[in-house]
């Protein structure tokens, strides 16, 4: 089993949050790095459906 991300975005307002990322994650360990403001966290509230995406899958 895999997680597939196509084409996610989320903005709010008028400030992008992320950006059209895409991505597929398999089965096994997994570290998500990136500098503060990225959108880390709000990645991974998509991901959980805590937050809906604007657009993508």
């Amino acid at each position: 089993m895999s997680i597939v991300v196509k084409e996610l975005s989320r903005t709010y307002g008028e400030q992008i949050a992320v950006n059209n990322i895409s991505f597929e994650i398999g089965k096994g360990i997994v570290g998500f790095l990136g500098p503060n403001g990225a959108g880390k966290s709000t990645t991974m509230k998509m991901l959980t459906t805590y937050v809906p995406p604007t657009s993508g899958t």
